[in-house]
C-alpha cells in the first residue's frame, strides 16, 4: 500500500531536519511514487512555508537569515541556555586553561564560573568580558583587537594574533547552526574564523548548542562536525540526531 502525503511529508520534513536538503528522484524511488507526486508534495511544502524548493529537489527554509542582536538571542531559549552553560562548566578541572567564544550560552559558563579562582578564562567576547569584571575570582585575558559593536566582540588580525600566543585545554564553541551536511555554522565571518582559531589553540573543543541550531545552516562554516570533541544540548534535542552524532563518534552530553 503506497503512503499518504502526511506520511511522505513526516519523512521528508525528517530527512530536511537531519540533512538540510532533499532530491526529487531519491524521493520518489523512497516511496516508490513518480516524480511528479514528488514535486506535488514539495509545492505543498513550499506553500506551508517548511521547504524552499531548488533544481532537482528543496532545502530546508531558513527562517531568519541575519542573526538577532545579542540582547534578544540572551532571551531565546533561555533556561535551556543556561542548564548546557552548566553542564559546560562542571567540565572545567582545577587549573584549567578555556577559550570562550562570542555566545550567549558561552556567558553562561562564565557566570557559572565565577568562584572558581583557580581558572583563567581567555574570550574575544566584550559581554563575557564585562561578566568576568564583576565577580570572577580567576584570571580572565581579552583577546582584543577591532571591536564590533553589533556583536559585541573583538575579531580581525589582532584578536588572531594573541589567541595564537595560547595553547588552553579547552574551547567552548556556540554556533548559529549543525547540520550534517554543512558542518557547524555561524552567521558572521569574523565570529567563525575566530571560533575555528580557538578551537586549533585548544587540546580539546567543546560545541555548546541547543536543540534549535540542529538541522540548521547559516553563513560561514566554523568547521565540520567530525572536529568537534564533544557536544552539549540540551533535552529537546531529537533522538534521530544523538543516534547521527554517535556514528560519527562525536560524545554527545545533554543537560538536565
Amino acid at each position: 500500500m503506497s503512503l499518504t502525503y502526511e506520511e511522505r511529508r513526516q519523512t521528508i520534513l525528517a530527512q530536511l531536519e537531519m540533512d538540510g536538503k532533499v532530491q526529487v528522484h531519491a524521493l520518489a524511488e523512497l516511496f516508490n511514487v513518480s516524480t511528479e507526486t514528488i514535486r506535488r508534495d514539495l509545492d505543498r511544502l513550499e506553500k506551508e512555508e517548511k521547504l524552499r524548493k531548488v533544481y532537482g529537489g528543496a532545502v530546508r527554509m531558513r527562517s531568519e537569515m541575519i542573526e538577532p542582536v545579542f540582547l534578544k538571542r540572551s532571551q531565546m531559549h533561555q533556561s535551556e541556555k543556561q542548564a548546557i552553560g552548566k553542564l559546560a562548566a562542571s567540565l572545567v578541572e582545577e587549573g584549567e586553561t578555556v577559550m570562550l567564544d562570542n555566545g550567549t550560552t558561552t556567558l553562561e559558563i562564565m557566570r557559572q564560573l565565577k568562584d572558581r579562582a583557580d581558572v583563567t578564562v581567555i574570550t574575544n567576547s566584550v559581554v563575557i568580558m564585562t561578566c568576568a569584571l564583576e565577580d570572577f575570582q580567576g584570571k580572565v585575558i581579552f583577546a582584543g583587537g577591532e571591536v564590533n559593536l553589533s556583536y559585541q566582540a573583538a575579531t580581525g588580525p589582532i584578536a588572531h594574533n594573541m589567541l595564537d600566543q595560547f595553547k588552553v585545554n579547552k574551547a567552548f564553541i556556540s554556533a548559529g547552526g549543525v547540520s550534517l551536511a554543512d558542518g557547524i555554522t555561524e552567521y558572521n565571518l569574523e565570529e567563525a574564523l575566530i571560533s575555528r582559531k580557538m578551537m586549533q589553540r585548544a587540546e580539546e573543543s567543546i560545541l555548546l548548542v541547543d536543540h534549535s541550531k540542529f538541522g540548521v545552516t547559516t553563513f560561514a562554516q566554523i568547521a565540520p562536525i567530525e572536529q568537534i570533541s564533544m557536544i552539549i544540548t540540551d533535552q529537546g534535542c531529537s533522538q534521530e540526531w544523538i543516534d547521527a552524532l554517535h556514528r560519527l563518534d562525536v560524545e554527545i552530553l545533554v543537560s538536565e
